[in-house]
């Protein structure tokens, strides 16, 4: 290698005149958008109307207006072609998901740690605010499973609602209130992606082990048990039920959520059997209030042990803006709380409404969700409701009662709030177990074996994130589990980023195509030009080294193979970097010393197709002087003829 380390580059010559000619337009390319015209485009981009033909001040401002106003109400530009038809199918929609949210809302507030009010209350404000601010037709807003355990889980470890229900109660206003906060500035300032920071996988386990602890936790009231852990894993609940067991307990309990559950159970299945009796399992939950309610007034078993719900509170939701305490001790812990919720709640009700959308056709707004979604939860807050969102076993009511706008929210809200006026007092009765097995019955569809499976067939790294959410939640916590999932995820970015893809490249014989030799054998290498292609979309400190290392170390290995045959020596390297968006200093610096090493064996570099910020980078960084604006290209073909031009035909095309 000493004598390679001797050889003096040979005399270059310009490559032909098409290659320069396309050399001078990725060299002389407009300078990309700088980081203060892309935060100022993104943020403008909001409200920014479309021009008007009109030439007059008056009409731009009322334009300006106009679309401002239709993009925070969506009801504005829809509503303009709503009709009757629509309004008895929502009608319909509404009082069908009324009478799933009813018993629903109880059983998800007493989830919550709150009274049964309070899941009531939360099915009237928020549904009403995302009516006419929302994208999606078809999603139910309301209290759900899962956020309701996380609220549970996270606030009750700084005050316990048993012993100080009205602070506990404060504390949740807060986090709802600042939920919304959140959710709104993520619309606002398009901060969408970091609801996408929980992936697909995490969200499976996550969702499979909440399901399970929810499950868990049920069994207090299906059991009528008196005592009960506040800790959500496995374990913990494990040891209370079987503590309790020892504890006097009435299977009158056991038997009415048990025959509910299977009611319940089995008039679904008969609404997916047969479509046309969907409403079944729709007002299920209903009638088993509603059964069990006068099962247990009639024959007294409250005097024999059953647990009752006993009084709610009836009327119009009271006020609750003087109970959100943004400076008080525990702001700092109601933030942290809040962001976890207002990322599942936003990831769960996006998730609703592409889903349904989807089937019919139109595309949702992801960040007018956002917004409206956090204004409903900001509005909630001072109203006393919690956070709420949109709940896939109440849409997929929605949606089969025939919704066609978020007009069933409406309708679904006044029905609710005519039963917080009318017809509290009839649930004094109501069985604790009953409220349980309707938790029960919703939990079936939180947990996707079948896509965890493919999701072990597809990606084994996925299927770790997913496992590691899923027994972080069930054996640790909610935050363990989602720490956990972010936890493997980013570790999964970075191995990616730092060993990226590096890829020889041949040309598909006949053609000016090129590509990895690897993936496509038939592909024909070009003799005394190895083209190499960089497989990251950033060029940056994490992986320049790995990537410089790794192209030295091919080039040698080709130069000491090809040593003994003259005319098989590579005497040219084309790196393609088309796939290279950016580049940091410390990319700069590895393309400076990739050309070093190749000078150094008598090599010649060429680089085609680098993406905009990059190349902009490598000329202030002047790597384009020092390698030479003649050896910049657009395509590989033409690299790979300008080296072969140059070097005047010393390989042979493939």
């Amino acid at each position: 290698m000493e004598s390679m380390a001797a050889v003096e580059m040979p005399v270059t010559v310009p490559a032909f005149d098409v290659s320069s000619r396309t050399a001078g337009l990725v060299l002389n390319s407009p300078n990309p958008p700088s980081l203060r015209d892309e935060l100022v485009g993104v943020i403008g981009k909001a409200f920014r109307p479309r021009r008007s033909n009109g030439d007059g001040g008056g009409a731009r401002r009322c334009a300006w207006t106009l679309t401002a106003l239709q993009a925070v109400f969506p009801v504005l530009q829809w509503g303009k072609t709503y009709n009757l038809k629509s309004f008895r199918s929502d009608v319909m929609a509404g009082l069908t998901l009324a009478s799933l949210g009813i018993p629903q809302s109880i059983g998800y507030a007493n989830l919550a740690k709150l009274d049964p009010q309070y899941g009531l209350y939360t099915s009237v404000v928020p549904p009403l605010i995302y009516a006419v601010m929302g994208t999606s037709r078809e999603i139910a807003i309301g209290p759900v499973a899962v956020v309701s355990l996380l609220l549970s889980s996270m606030v009750q470890k700084i005050v316990d609602p048993a012993t100080d229900p009205a602070t506990y109660r404060t504390l949740v206003f807060t986090v709802t209130f600042l939920a919304g906060v959140f959710q709104v500035s993520f619309g606002l300032f398009r901060l969408g992606f970091l609801v996408d920071f929980l992936s697909h996988a995490a969200i499976v386990g996550f969702m499979g082990g909440a399901a399970i602890v929810i499950g868990l936790q049920q069994l207090k009231g299906l059991l009528g048990l008196s005592k009960f852990t506040n800790s959500t894993d496995v374990v913990s609940v494990a040891k209370a039920v079987f503590s309790a067991l020892h504890d006097p307990w009435h299977p009158g309990n056991f038997l009415i959520g048990c025959s509910f559950l299977i009611f319940i159970l089995a008039t679904r299945f008969i609404g997916r059997r047969y479509k046309k009796l969907f409403w079944l399992s729709a007002i299920s939950p209903l009638l088993s209030v509603i059964l069990s309610t006068a099962a247990v007034y009639a024959t007294r078993a409250d005097k024999h042990g059953v647990k009752i719900i006993r009084e709610v509170h009836a009327g119009l939701n009271p006020s609750s803006i003087k109970q959100i305490q943004l400076n008080g001790p525990y702001t700092t812990e109601c933030a942290k709380i809040a962001i976890i919720c207002a990322v599942i709640a936003l990831t769960e009700a996006i998730a609703v409404g592409r889903s349904f959308a989807s089937i019919r056709g139109y595309k949702l707004d992801g960040n007018k969700e956002m917004i409206a979604m956090g204004c409903s939860n900001i509005a909630g807050s001072m109203s006393s409701c919690y956070v709420a969102t949109g709940s896939f076993s109440r849409t997929a009511v929605n949606f089969s009662a025939g919704a066609r706008s978020t007009v069933s929210n409406i309708v679904m809200a006044v029905t609710v709030l005519i039963a917080l006026e009318l017809f509290m007092k009839l649930l004094y009765y109501t069985p604790m177990a009953v409220l349980a097995s309707i938790i029960l019955s919703a939990l079936p569809g939180l947990i996707d074996i079948r896509e965890a499976w493919s999701i072990w067939k597809v990606d084994k790294m996925d299927f770790l994130i997913c496992l590691g959410a899923f027994v972080g939640v069930l054996f640790g916590s909610v935050e363990i589990g989602l720490g956990v999932a972010l936890a493997i995820s980013f570790a999964k970015i970075i191995i990616q980023s730092i060993r990226p893809q590096v890829e020889v490249l041949g040309r598909l014989q006949g053609t000016n195509i090129f590509c990895s030799v690897r993936q496509y054998p038939v592909a024909c290498r070009t003799p005394a030009v190895q083209v190499i292609r960089i497989d990251t979309s950033f060029l940056c400190f994490i992986n320049a080294t790995f990537i410089k290392e790794r192209i030295i170390e091919w080039v040698r290995a080709e130069v000491e193979a090809s040593n003994e045959k003259a005319r098989e020596r590579v005497h040219s390297v084309v790196l393609d970097m088309s796939n290279v968006v950016n580049i940091d200093t410390s990319g700069l610096v590895g393309l400076e010393e990739i050309h070093k090493d190749l000078v150094s064996l008598g090599i010649q570099i060429a680089i085609a197709s680098p993406g905009w910020q990059a190349i902009q980078k490598m000329k202030l960084g002047h790597v384009v002087d020092r390698i030479g604006e003649e050896w910049i290209f657009l395509t590989v073909s033409e690299a790979v003829e300008g080296c072969l031009t140059a070097h005047k035909g010393s390989a042979t095309e493939c």
